[in-house]
């Protein structure tokens, strides 16, 4: 009943160029046995802006043709931007980005647009203030217009919480959402980016509090694997790692039935048996 999918950028990442194309990674994802797919247009169809301009009704008839034919399900339509921007011009670019990705989301069928969090500057980098309460306030005053659109065309918008983003484990995300109270937000839950190296021996417990206290509230997945390097955490492709996914997959199993699950930081010549190597899991728990 888990629903694997995968990354689309991830997929033919190292091919040349005419298979990089968004029907040449669909097919291949199909050809590999996923069910749906992660979609960010800006890592998969190159030379593009990608701004509002951009985004039209063509292109949301373009991606529900390829998919479809595919038989392959957009779990998550990607708009990985800083809702924290300090700069109120850039801010709201970013936000009219938002606005776009949501009305393409509706038309396509996608099942959510997807973000992190932000850092409360314009270089979008983790620094000394990004867990303050400023910078919670910064990203709920970018964020909650995104959220009246999503409203508006009846989409999920999802936020995923990320150690070094602004809003970094389960109390963040739970004042997010009490903050906001729209049925239009959701988490997208990736139990290794609540870790950090200081924090990840603990992890069974963090991730615990996670899945207990945000579980009504999760509406996909993002699984990958970590390990340590150079003080930090690497992260790899599932059952490459120091992970050990039996607890999550029996939450999923349990409480998240058909479950959209996305892959992350995979390449072709691993996609494939990381994909086993859950569902393996997954029939066993």
């Amino acid at each position: 009943m888990l629903q694997i999918g995968i990354r689309l950028h991830d997929v033919n990442g190292k091919e040349p160029a005419e298979l990089q194309t968004m029907e040449a990674r669909a097919a291949k994802a199909k050809e590999e046995g996923f069910c749906c797919v992660h979609l960010a247009l800006s890592k998969v169809v190159k030379g593009v802006t990608w701004d509002a301009a951009a985004l039209t009704e063509g292109v949301s008839a373009h991606i529900r043709r390829v998919f479809g034919e595919q038989g392959l399900d957009v779990a998550v339509l990607g708009c990985y931007l800083n809702l924290a921007n300090p700069d109120p011009e850039k801010l709201k670019e970013i936000q009219s980005k938002y606005f776009a990705h949501l009305r393409v989301a509706a038309l396509a069928g996608c099942g959510m647009v997807g973000t992190e969090t932000g850092a409360p500057n314009t270089a979008y980098k983790y620094d000394a203030n990004t867990h303050s309460e400023e910078a919670l306030q910064s990203f709920l005053r970018g964020l909650e217009p995104v959220v009246e659109c999503a409203e508006h065309w009846g989409v999920t918008m999802s936020i995923e919480p990320v150690w070094k983003h602004i809003v970094y484990n389960t109390d963040r995300a739970l004042e997010v959402l009490k903050s906001i109270q729209s049925p239009n937000l959701r988490i997208i839950f990736d139990p290794v980016n609540l870790l950090c190296a200081e924090n990840a021996g603990d992890r069974e417990r963090i991730i615990g509090d996670a899945m207990e206290r945000l579980c009504d509230h999760i509406a996909m997945v993002h699984l990958k694997d970590f390990v340590p390097e150079n003080g930090d955490l690497k992260s790899i492709a599932a059952g490459t790692g120091e992970m050990d996914y039996r607890e999550i997959l029996r939450f999923l199993k349990a409480r998240k039935p058909y479950i959209q699950a996305t892959l992350e930081n995979t390449f072709n010549e691993n996609a494939v048996s990381s994909r086993e190597y859950l569902q393996r899991l997954y029939e066993e728990v």
